[in-house]
């Protein structure tokens, strides 16, 4: 149903590698000596590459990374200083809000005792002023009457 596969033989190609190649540098009367520092002026390099075109540039020094700087240390004695000062602050601010909470808890005890007062006058003079102003209600005389067994006899 399927045909057979077909062994090939790889085909082998030409392989052609282009290396590029350094220029020479050309030949220049020397300059004078100038006193600058070292380094300061990059060599230049030029290659050609396979379809004659000359590189020229600059070679890439890798960059080094920044040195650390050592941090000074901070003393035992300054920290244990900030982390006092840190937990009295703290204290203060903890005793300031105790003495609001009872001065606040003082003043509602107040305000509610001075409320009951109040209350429990008003209905004391509601009761003494109201037992005075009503006179047609009945009236015992209790020196007058007997008590025998638990039985009121007038």
């Amino acid at each position: 149903m399927y045909p057979e596969p077909a062994r090939h033989v790889p085909a082998e190609r030409a392989v052609t590698v282009h290396q590029p190649t350094p220029l020479a540098p050309a030949a220049m009367a020397p300059a004078p000596v100038v006193a600058m520092q070292p380094g300061s002026i990059p060599s230049v390099a030029s290659i050609v590459l396979p379809d004659g075109r000359v590189v020229t540039g600059y070679a890439i020094n890798p960059a080094q990374p920044e040195p650390l700087v050592a941090k000074p240390p901070v003393s035992r004695a300054a920290v244990n200083i900030a982390l006092g000062g840190v937990g009295f602050l703290a204290v203060c601010g903890g005793l300031i809000l105790l003495t609001s909470f009872i001065a606040a808890l003082t003043a509602l005890i107040t305000q509610l005792i001075t409320l009951a007062a109040v209350i429990f006058g008003g209905w004391i003079a509601v009761q003494v002023f109201s037992t005075r102003s009503h006179q047609g209600g009945t009236t015992v005389n209790i020196r007058k009457a007997i008590f025998k067994r638990n039985h009121f006899n007038g």
